[in-house]
C-alpha cells in the first residue's frame, strides 16, 4: 500500500530494520525478526515492541523506503504485511519510476517527483475507494488496507469505523483492533507472536449491552446464540455503543423479516453508510422524535442560538433545527422550552441590524401576526438564505394546489362528496340518513351525543370554566396553536386534564396534525370517493372492530358514529396499505371523533400511527413490543428496589403492551384514561413511559409479595380500575381512588429526568433483542413445518437451517441481491430463498456425493430438480427434502434421486456435457453370470427377473411413475458414477461392477427394443434422430427405473458405496468452517476478475 511519504533516519533504524533489495534510489526492508523461526532475542524484543501495546502501532513488517544518495532524511513511501504486495511496488517503481530518474541533476527535485507521484498515486486510489467519503480520507485508507488484508473480505464488505480497544477471552485480555462494517463486528489481534481473528455477522448479533466486570465499569457485551464476548478500554464507550447498536439495528431491518419497519432511503444501500451519515441520522431521528415531526422530513441546518421568550422576559439559549418543513427550538434542558413553527405559517424572514445586546438577529413573522426573535446565528446569512429559498418554493406549490384546487370546484357537482352509505356494508335504513358535506365536516360526536349526566354536572361544568379559563390565560402569555411556547406550565395544566371544549383543538395543536390537515385540501373526500365499496382483508377487520369501540358511549350506540368511525378507518387502511388496519386502531379512532371533527380525526389518526408510533401499527406490532423491552430496562433504572425484590422484570414489563397499544384507553375508566391521552399528544411517548412507571412504583410493595404473574395482574388491574378523575362521583364513595392528576403529577416530577435522546438510543438497542426474537419464532415454525415430513435429528435441521440462512445472507452481503432478496412473507416456509449459484455452495459443503470436476454439472440439475416452479430458487423445505434423501432414506430412494438428476427436467435434451470425463466405453456382446449362495451358476437374466418380480411386489407405497431413461441419459447416469468412485479405496472394484451393470442395462435395453413391434412411426423417429454406437435409435432404446435399479442391487460393492453411512454431524461441523470463508474467497477472485 502506498503510503504517504514520512520522513524517517536510516542510521537510527538500521537496529530495527534489515535491508532485502536496493538500487540507486529505493530499499526493500523487512522488521527484523519477522518471519524468523530461531527465537532470537533481538527478533523477540521487536515483535514485543510492535505487538505490547496496540495491534494499530505494530508496523507494517515490510516497506519501501525512498533513499536519495548523500542525504541524511529518506521517505517511506510503501508498506505491506506481504512481501507479494511490497514487490508488486517495487516492479512499479523499476519500471514507471526509476528510468526517469537520471534526467534530475538535482537530487532534491528527484526526491520531490518520487513523492508527488505517489502523493498522486494515494489521491487516485482515495478517489475511487470506500475513503472518498470520509472525513479523513488517507487515515481511513490506511485503515481500510489493513482490514482488507487482514480478513480477506471482498470488496463489498464496507468499513464504517474502527476503534482500539481490549477483548476479553475469559480473564485474559487481547489488545487489538475494532472493525465496525455492515455486515461484521471484527476484532484482530497480534500480541506476543499470537494472531487472533474473530468475525461475528450483525445478523447473529441478538443483545448488546453495556456491563461491569470487575474493575472495568465500560464494557461492551456482543451476545450472539452461542457465546458472548466482551470489550473494554474504549476513549469514546458511549461513541462505540451507539454506532454498534446503530449498525446492529441497520443490518437486521435490512436482513431480516422485520415486520413492515422501513429503513430511511439513504440507508438502504449499505455502501453508501459512513460514520458521519449515522451521526446525521442518529440527530435526525431525536429530532423527529423530540418535536414529533413527519418521517420523511429531512433535517437542514442545526446551530445553536437564543430565541426571546416574552413568559420568561429575557432570551433562552439553545439550538436551533430546521428541516424541510419545519422550524424547530429545543433549550438546553430539553423540557425547558420547545418550539416548533411550520414553514407554511411563515409570512416572512427578515435580518436586523446587529447590535452588542443582539448580535445577528433573525425576525420571523407568522401570518397569525406572531413574530420571533432569534440571536447569536453564527451563519445568520447562510440560515436566512436557506429558508427564503424554502419558503419561495413552498409557496410556488401552493399556489400551484390552489389553483388546481379552484379548476376541479369549478368542474365538480354540487352533489355531497360522500356519504353514510358509501359502501357495500351497510343497510337501507343507513342509506336515508344521508347529510351534507358541510353539516359533516362540522360534527363533533361529543356535542351531539352526551353520556348520562351525574348529579354533579354544575360542578362539573364549573371546574371545565376554571380549566378554560387557565388556558385562555396560557394562550395569551405563550401563544396559540402548533407554535406555542411549550415549557414547564404547559405541563400542569395537561396534567389537570384539558378542557372538552378546546380538547380537540389542542390535540391538533400539539401533534401537528393540524399542518397535515391544512395542506391537503379534499385529500380525505377523494380517498373516500376511491375506497368506496371496496371489500378486502382491512375492511372485514374494521366491520368485526366496529361495535367493539366505546360501546358504553352513546356516539357509538347509534348508526351516525359507527358509520364515521367506519370512514375514517377505511380511508386509513386506504391510504396506508402497509398497516392497513391494526386492533387497538378503532379504540382511539373514536376517541378522537368523540373531540374532533371526521376529517380533522383522519389527520389525527394518520398522525399517531405515522409520527407519534412509528412502527406500531404494523404486521407484527415491532412498535409496541421494543417499547415494552425498554419499559424493562426503565424499570431496572429507575426502580431499582423494585427491580432487586423481582429479579425478571419481564413479566412486569409484558402487562404493560395493552397499555402502550391503547394509551392506557383500555384500562383506565374513560376520562382518566383522556387525561393520559392529553399528555400523550403533548409530550410524546415519553409521558406513557413516565405514566407507567408510576403506576408501578405505586404498587410496588403489593408486587414484591406477588406468587405468580396472575396475582400481579390482578394487582394492577385493580389500581388501574381505581384512578378515577376529580370531577366523577364515584371518588367520593371509594376510599381507595387514585387521583388521574396525582398520579402524572407524581410521573412528571419523579421521572421527569426522562430524555428523548435516552428514549431513542434504548429503542435502537433493543429493536435488535426484538427482531431476533421473531426470528427465532420464525425458524421454530419453519422446523416445526418440515420436521413431519423428514427423518433428519431436530438438531439436524437446526444446523442446516443455519447454514441454509447463512447462504441466502452471504449473497445480500457482497453478491448480487436483487435476486435474492425478495422474501415471502406468506408462509413461514419461504422465509429464505437460494439462487443456483447459492446451492451449488451449499452442495460443494453438505453432500455426499461429489463428483470431482462433474461436482458442478450434478449440483445444477439437483437445482433444476429441486425448482418444482422454475422460479430459479428454491426454499428450505424443498432443501431439507433433499437433505433427507441423501442422509435418511433407504438405498432404493437415494437411486431413484440419482435417476431422476438424469431425466427431464434435470437433465435436458439440449445440455452440454462440461465435464472432462470420457463416455466410459459399454460392451453389450460378452456374457454375464452371477455366482448364486448354493454355487450354482445364474444368468444376470434371471437373477434380473426375479428382482424385478421382488420389488414390483414390494413397492406399496403410492409413488409417481418415473419415465423410462434413454440411451444418452443412461450414458450420463454412468458418467456420473464413474466420478463418484475416482479417488475411492474401493475405485477398481467399483469400476469393475459399475462396468458390468453398466453391459446388462444395456443388453436390457436392446432385449426390450428388439421385442417392441416396428411401425411406420418407428421409422419415421429412427431417421428423425442421430443413431448410436451398435446402430439402434437412441430415442427407441430405453430401460426403466426398476431395471435399473435392479441391476445396481445386483453389485454388492455398488451397494456398499451407495448406502455407506456418512456423519452428518461432520459434515455440518465442516460446512460452518468452510461456508464462509470459501464463498468470499471466491467473491474476491471473481471481483479481481472482473476488474
Amino acid at each position: 500500500m502506498w503510503v504517504t511519504p514520512e520522513e524517517v533516519v536510516l542510521k537510527n533504524a538500521l537496529k530495527l530494520w534489515v535491508t532485502d533489495r536496493t538500487n540507486e534510489y529505493f530499499l526493500l526492508q523487512h522488521r527484523r525478526g519477522h518471519g524468523e523461526t530461531g527465537g532470537k532475542i533481538t527478533g523477540l524484543l521487536v515483535g514485543a515492541l510492535d505487538t505490547v501495546l496496540d495491534s494499530n502501532a505494530r508496523v507494517a513488517p515490510f516497506r519501501l523506503v525512498l533513499h536519495v544518495p548523500g542525504c541524511q532524511v529518506s521517505w517511506v513511501i510503501a508498506s505491506g504485511v506481504t512481501l507479494e504486495e511490497v514487490q508488486k511496488h517495487w516492479k512499479w517503481l523499476e519500471h514507471n519510476i526509476l528510468p526517469y530518474m537520471s534526467v534530475f541533476e538535482n537530487k532534491e527535485d528527484a526526491a520531490s517527483f518520487v513523492q508527488g507521484k505517489v502523493k498522486g498515486l494515494i489521491a487516485e486510489e482515495v478517489l475511487g475507494g470506500q475513503a472518498a467519503r470520509e472525513d479523513d480520507p488517507a487515515r481511513f485508507r490506511e485503515d481500510l488496507s489493513r482490514f482488507e488484508q487482514r480478513f480477506g473480505l471482498p470488496q463489498r464488505e464496507k468499513l464504517v469505523t474502527h476503534y482500539s480497544c481490549c477483548c476479553w477471552k475469559g480473564r485474559v485480555p487481547r489488545q487489538g483492533s475494532l472493525y465496525l462494517t455492515t455486515n461484521h463486528i471484527a476484532f484482530y489481534s497480534f500480541l506476543l507472536g499470537k494472531e487472533v481473528k474473530l468475525l461475528v455477522p450483525w445478523a447473529e448479533v441478538t443483545r448488546l449491552e453495556r456491563v461491569s466486570v470487575g474493575l472495568l465499569t465500560d464494557v461492551i457485551r456482543v451476545h450472539t446464540r452461542q457465546k458472548q464476548r466482551d470489550f473494554s478500554l474504549f476513549l469514546n464507550v458511549d461513541e462505540v455503543m451507539k454506532v454498534m447498536c446503530q449498525l446492529a439495528d441497520i443490518a437486521l431491518c435490512r436482513l431480516l423479516d422485520s415486520g413492515g419497519l422501513t429503513l430511511d432511503q439513504s440507508l438502504q444501500d449499505p455502501a453508501n453508510i459512513t460514520k458521519r451519515l449515522l451521526e446525521e441520522q442518529a440527530l435526525m431521528g431525536y429530532v423527529l422524535s423530540l418535536f414529533g415531526l413527519p418521517r420523511a422530513e429531512r433535517l437542514q441546518e442545526v446551530m445553536s442560538c437564543s430565541v426571546w421568550t416574552p413568559h420568561a422576559r429575557c432570551h433562552t439559549a439553545g439550538t436551533l433545527y430546521t428541516t424541510d418543513g419545519y422550524l424547530c427550538f429545543s433549550s438546553r434542558e430539553e423540557s425547558q422550552c420547545t418550539l416548533i413553527i411550520p414553514l407554511t405559517e411563515i409570512l416572512s424572514i427578515e435580518k436586523a441590524d446587529s447590535t452588542s445586546a443582539l448580535p445577528n438577529p433573525v425576525i420571523i413573522s407568522l401570518r397569525c401576526k406572531r413574530a420571533f426573535q432569534l440571536i447569536d446565528l453564527q451563519r445568520r446569512d447562510e440560515l436566512v438564505e436557506s429558508l427564503r429559498e424554502r419558503l419561495r418554493d413552498l409557496h410556488w406549490k401552493q399556489a400551484v394546489i390552489c389553483g388546481h384546487e379552484q379548476r376541479k370546484k369549478s368542474t365538480i357537482s354540487t352533489t355531497p362528496y360522500y356519504t353514510f352509505c358509501y359502501d357495500t356494508v351497510q343497510s337501507d335504513e343507513e342509506d336515508t340518513n344521508i347529510i351534507s358535506d358541510k353539516a359533516l365536516r362540522h360534527l363533533v360526536l361529543s356535542d351531539t351525543f352526551h353520556p348520562s349526566q351525574s348529579d354533579s354536572a354544575d360542578e362539573t361544568h364549573n371546574s371545565e370554566r376554571v380549566k378554560e379559563r387557565l388556558w385562555e390565560d396560557h394562550f395569551v402569555e405563550f401563544g396559540r396553536g402548533v407554535h406555542m411556547f411549550r415549557t414547564d406550565k404547559i405541563q400542569k395544566l395537561v396534567a389537570m386534564g384539558i378542557p372538552e371544549s378546546l380538547r380537540g383543538e389542542l390535540w391538533l395543536s400539539f401533534s401537528d396534525a393540524c399542518s397535515s390537515l391544512a395542506a391537503h385540501h379534499n385529500y380525505y373526500s377523494d380517498l373516500l370517493e376511491k375506497c368506496r365499496g371496496q371489500s378486502n382483508v382491512a375492511t372485514e377487520e374494521i366491520e368485526r372492530d366496529l361495535h367493539r369501540s366505546l360501546p358504553e358511549h352513546p356516539a357509538f350506540q347509534n348508526n351516525t358514529g359507527i358509520s364515521a368511525l367506519r370512514r375514517v378507518l377505511t380511508a386509513y387502511a386506504y391510504r396506508n396499505p402497509t398497516i392497513g388496519y391494526c386492533q387497538s386502531m378503532n379504540i382511539l379512532a373514536s376517541v378522537m371523533l368523540l373531540y374532533t371533527k371526521e376529517e380533522e380525526a383522519f389527520w389525527l389518526l394518520a398522525t399517531v400511527c405515522e409520527r407519534m408510533l412509528p412502527d406500531y401499527f404494523n404486521r407484527r406490532v415491532i412498535g409496541a413490543q421494543v417499547d415494552q423491552s425498554v419499559f424493562e430496562e426503565l424499570i431496572q433504572e429507575r426502580l431499582p428496589d423494585l427491580a432487586e425484590q423481582i429479579p425478571d422484570v419481564s413479566w412486569l414489563a409484558s402487562v404493560s403492551l395493552t397499555w402502550f397499544l391503547t394509551l392506557f384507553l383500555s384500562v383506565l375508566p374513560f376520562r382518566s384514561a383522556l387525561c393520559v391521552l392529553d399528555c400523550f399528544f403533548c409530550h410524546g411517548i415519553r409521558s406513557i413511559f413516565q405514566i407507567s412507571l408510576a403506576v408501578l412504583e405505586a404498587n410496588a410493595a403489593e408486587l414484591c409479595t406477588c406468587t405468580d404473574d396472575g396475582q400481579a395482574l390482578m394487582i394492577l388491574n385493580s389500581f388501574l380500575e381505581q384512578v378515577t378523575h376529580a370531577d366523577d362521583t364515584r371518588a367520593c364513595a371509594n376510599t381507595r381512588h387514585v387521583n388521574i392528576t396525582t398520579l402524572i403529577t407524581d410521573a412528571y416530577e419523579k421521572f421527569g429526568c426522562l430524555a428523548v435522546k435516552h428514549v431513542e438510543m434504548l429503542r435502537c438497542r433493543h429493536r435488535i433483542q426484538v427482531l431476533q426474537a421473531h426470528e427465532d419464532t420464525t425458524k421454530d415454525n419453519t422446523l416445526r413445518l418440515v420436521n413431519p415430513d423428514v427423518s433428519l435429528s431436530q438438531e439436524h435441521l437446526s444446523d442446516l437451517y443455519d447454514l441454509f440462512k447463512t447462504e441466502h445472507f452471504i449473497s445480500l452481503y457482497w453478491g448480487d441481491a436483487s435476486g435474492c432478496s425478495a422474501v415471502s412473507v406468506n408462509s413461514s416456509s419461504e422465509r429464505y430463498l437460494v439462487d443456483r449459484v447459492q446451492f451449488k455452495s451449499l452442495y460443494e459443503v453438505l453432500s455426499p456425493w461429489l463428483c470431482g470436476t462433474h461436482t458442478d454439472t450434478i449440483a445444477q440439475r439437483t437445482f433444476t430438480l429441486l425448482d418444482h416452479n422454475q422460479h430459479n430458487h428454491i426454499n428450505f423445505s424443498h432443501f431439507i427434502q433433499w437433505m433427507d434423501i441423501l442422509y435418511c432414506e433407504e438405498l432404493n430412494e437415494k437411486i431413484r434421486l440419482l435417476y431422476r438428476l438424469h431425466t427431464p427436467p434435470a437433465l435436458t435434451e439440449h445440455e452440454e456435457d462440461s465435464s472432462p470425463l470420457k463416455s466410459p466405453i459399454l460392451s453389450t456382446s460378452r456374457p454375464l453370470y452371477v455366482n448364486l449362495p448354493n454355487g450354482e451358476m445364474g444368468t444376470y437374466e434371471e437373477q434380473l427377473q426375479q428382482m424385478l418380480q421382488d420389488l414390483s411386489s414390494a413397492q406399496k407405497k403410492d409413488q409417481k411413475i418415473l419415465p423410462h431413461m434413454n440411451q444418452r441419459e443412461f450414458i450420463q447416469f454412468c458418467k456420473t458414477l464413474y466420478s463418484m468412485f475416482q479417488g475411492d479405496p474401493d475405485e477398481a472394484e467399483l469400476f469393475q461392477a459399475i462396468g458390468m451393470v453398466a453391459s446388462l442395462v444395456l443388453q436390457i435395453g436392446e432385449a426390450r427394443h428388439r421385442s417392441r413391434p416396428s411401425t411406420g412411426q418407428d421409422e419415421e423417429t429412427e431417421h428423425a434422430h442421430s443413431s448410436v454406437p451398435g446402430g439402434e435409435s437412441e430415442c427407441d432404446w430405453s430401460v426403466s427405473f426398476e431395471q435399473i435399479l435392479a441391476s445396481l442391487l445386483t453389485e454388492q460393492v455398488l451397494v456398499n458405496f451407495l448406502d455407506r453411512p456418512v456423519d452428518l454431524s461432520v459434515k455440518i461441523a465442516s460446512a460452518k468452517m468452510r461456508q464462509y470463508h470459501e464463498r468470499a474467497g471466491l467473491l474476491v477472485i471473481q471481483h479481481a476478475a472482473v476488474s
